[in-house]
């Protein structure tokens, strides 16, 4: 088994190398949204997955990386609006109206607000928890769109002199109270959210166009 396990972590590259660490990131990630960074444990994820403990630690190294890594898969699924190559067509309004409303979307679903709020209860008790979560989610996330930014200024697209600031104010205006009333149990109402959104654009475009 030592000699077996010792071959897959110098051959990561192979399809089955790939297979086991895309299946141990999969279980890793329901069981850190569903009971927490504490209340998971390696035992758990490696019988969830099908391998061994060695194989989770050959692949990661610690409990820490393989939950850096099950955020950075959950918030993948959002990085691709803002990847150029995966954005909506149409006008900067329209791409941006796509993002503003698959970015709330995101970030409303019951599973994230649940996760969120056992990240930050654990970052009270070990700060470097929080730093994991922000360095794969919230901080890649906001990289990738402030990289959008930039592109539509230098094409002319808009006039944007600090697309991290730009980015920042954007999402801040998309979430707006709606955020917060979420958080603690209060579902916004549908139009709503789509007036604020529609509202974000208005001000981001007047404040950004050429």
């Amino acid at each position: 088994m030592k000699n077996q396990e010792f071959l897959e972590k110098r051959k990561p590259g192979r399809p089955s190398d790939i297979a086991k660490r895309e299946a141990i990131v999969e279980a890793a990630s329901a069981r850190f949204f569903d009971a927490g960074f504490a209340a998971t444990s390696i035992e758990q994820v490696a019988a969830d997955a099908g391998v061994s403990k060695v194989t989770i630690y050959n692949h990661f190294g610690d409990k820490r990386a393989l939950f850096a890594a099950s955020v950075a898969r959950e918030c993948e699924k959002m990085r691709g609006y803002f990847s150029l190559k995966e954005m909506p067509s149409g006008s900067i309004r329209e791409r941006l109206t796509a993002i503003g409303e698959a970015m709330y979307a995101f970030l409303s679903r019951p599973e994230m607000i649940q996760f969120e709020r056992r990240i930050a209860a654990e970052t009270e008790r070990e700060p470097a928890i929080g730093r994991d979560f922000l360095e794969a989610g919230p901080w890649r996330m906001k990289a990738a769109f402030s990289a959008f930014l930039a592109h539509a200024d230098a094409t002319g697209e808009l006039s944007i002199p600090d697309p991290d600031l730009a980015a920042e104010q954007f999402v801040s205006m998309c979430k707006g109270m709606g955020d917060l009333e979420h958080r603690f149990g209060e579902l916004p109402n549908a139009q709503d959210q789509q007036r604020r959104i529609a509202g974000a654009v208005d001000v981001f475009l007047s404040a950004y166009s050429p």
